[in-house]
């Protein structure tokens, strides 16, 4: 992959932490965007979600968006891409 998913996420979210555990185990690269002090990161959360601000969201390259995935669906999505 070419392209690095974009997960957006806070310091105090155990969902993060699992996401970005699964991303790490499959060595899958993410840039990861803390949005606790980021207005226009808040912003791209909530206009993602339709008004929630959820994390955590993750962006992939093919434009598709996961928020609050489930280990086994986040799986599957790394490794159909």
């Amino acid at each position: 992959m070419s392209q690095s998913i974009t997960m957006y996420t806070t310091d105090s979210c155990p969902d993060c932490w699992r996401a970005k555990k699964v991303m790490d185990s499959l060595q899958v690269a993410y840039t990861e965007i803390n949005i606790s002090n980021d207005e226009e990161a808040i912003e791209t959360v909530i206009r993602l979600n339709n008004g929630y601000r959820s994390v955590p969201t993750l962006v992939f390259p093919d434009g598709s968006v996961m928020t609050e995935p489930s280990t086994s669906a986040l799986v599957q999505k790394l490794q159909a891409t």
